[in-house]
């Protein structure tokens, strides 16, 4: 059988990685996927980078609508990354009946639902196991291995970045912006990190998986966003006194909404959280993702590993063209569908507003050290409904003023947000009160 011909959109790191792993297995993969896979045409903004990667036998182009136009290119893989763009060539390569392989989240949180309606009307897959969580095979868990379970939730740390920072600020005691610094010499962060450091990136990835997960649209713009760039070191130090380690969560989970119907609704948000830190997730450090998966048969499923860089990245791409090869032939009603569910049998279930999310609180509160403070602030949390779990006081470095740091049990978000205002208007409170969320995650 001859073997599918390949087009790949972008040399860079992740497409040098796929290119370099695709020959070094070539044997074991044209085994696993019953015929030969082959990178046969290339487009890159700097030629002579990618000829120095693929070779003389490759041929390498400035024009990416080259490569998605190429009536023998069977399967386009874009890792280009972006939005405009890329969405043009992947419509294109679509309408012209070749599959898609892509790595880009950004471009399927945002996109997805017109992408995946296309491919539906052409017949072709669109696969991008590589969007979420790099190397670990999340998508393909959620999508199929999980198949016969009723999933209730998904949280994971999908942002190696911040998880890099995080940690290093938890076990050298340093401040956020020397750890970025020291991230961005590393690697680890982009020169320009905001996408990371406020939750951008992580709400990308979970949009994709809460699609998955329950069977909605990819549905971004009601995502909550909170990213860590204005979380201080003594914050990760209390929680941790307090028996807690704060991480950047994607959290995706099926609840119960107030109203005059009431019903079901989709929790969709991305900020720091408390866990306990005898948490398995917990325990996840450096630049490594995990994800936790709680689903009514199987119970607790946790996913880890590395999720970026060049091969862990590759692994993916590579992965998903092997699926797509395999299915190249079946009938296009009898694949996978995209996000798991057949386009008719989506779900319109809302996504929820944050007010209305029901969760445990840190709230710490920079005070002045006088009589009465203390009561005045339990007043006010439980004049908004809000009983106290445990109660920390320290002194930050000042012999004149206090840190008061408050662990709620469960309140919905509005109530905070109203004490919270309360309470900055105290007269004894210095500063703006710093809230964190708090999970269990058991």
């Amino acid at each position: 059988m001859k073997p599918i011909k390949v087009g790949l959109l972008g040399a860079g790191t992740v497409g040098a990685g796929t290119f370099n792993v695709l020959q070094r297995n070539q044997e074991e993969i044209r085994r696993r996927a019953g015929r030969g896979i082959e990178i046969t045409m290339v487009a890159a903004r700097n030629l002579d980078k990618a000829r120095a990667v693929v070779g003389a036998g490759v041929e390498v182009v400035g024009d990416p609508f080259a490569v998605v136009n190429n009536p023998d290119i069977d399967i386009v893989v874009e890792l280009i990354g972006g939005y405009d763009l890329p969405r043009e060539l992947v419509l294109q390569a679509i309408a012209n009946g070749k599959h898609v392989v892509t790595a880009n989240k950004a471009l399927l949180a945002l996109h997805g639902n017109e992408i995946f309606a296309a491919a539906q009307e052409k017949g072709v897959t669109v696969a991008f196991e590589a969007a979420v969580a790099g190397g670990v095979p999340i998508i393909k868990a959620l999508r199929e291995g999980l198949t016969a379970n009723r999933i209730e939730s998904v949280a994971g740390i999908i942002n190696g970045t911040t998880n890099f920072i995080l940690s290093e600020m938890r076990e050298k005691g340093l401040d956020f912006a020397t750890v970025l610094k020291q991230a961005q010499e590393l690697g680890y962060a982009e020169a320009d990190p905001t996408f990371d450091i406020e939750g951008v990136d992580a709400a990308h990835k979970l949009t994709i998986m809460s699609a998955i997960a329950f069977g909605i649209p990819v549905q971004f713009d009601k995502a909550y966003i909170e990213g860590i760039s204005q979380l201080q070191a003594r914050d990760i130090r209390y929680a941790e006194q307090l028996g807690y380690r704060i991480k950047l969560l994607g959290i995706t989970r099926r609840t119960q909404t107030e109203g005059k119907e009431g019903g079901e609704g989709i929790e969709l948000r991305v900020h720091p959280t408390l866990i306990p830190s005898s948490r398995l997730i917990a325990n996840v450090e450096g630049a490594m993702n995990a994800v936790l998966v709680q689903a009514d048969a199987v119970g607790a499923s946790l996913y880890y590993g590395k999720g970026a860089g060049s091969e862990p990245t590759a692994s993916a791409v590579i992965a998903d063209l092997v699926d797509v090869t395999r299915l190249a032939t079946v009938d296009p009603y009898c694949r996978v569908p995209h996000l798991a569910f057949q386009p008719n049998q989506m779900t319109d279930v809302a996504i929820v507003p944050m007010a209305e999310i029901t969760t445990s609180y840190y709230l710490r509160v920079y005070v002045k050290d006088q009589l009465g403070v203390m009561a005045d602030l339990t007043r006010i949390l439980a004049d908004a409904g809000i009983s106290i779990d445990a109660v920390l006081q320290k002194e930050p470095g000042d012999q004149v003023n206090l840190d008061i740091i408050l662990l709620t049990h469960q309140t919905r978000e509005k109530n905070i947000d109203a004490a919270i205002e309360k309470i900055e208007q105290l007269p004894a409170v210095i500063s703006k009160v710093t809230r964190i969320r708090l999970e269990t995650l058991s």
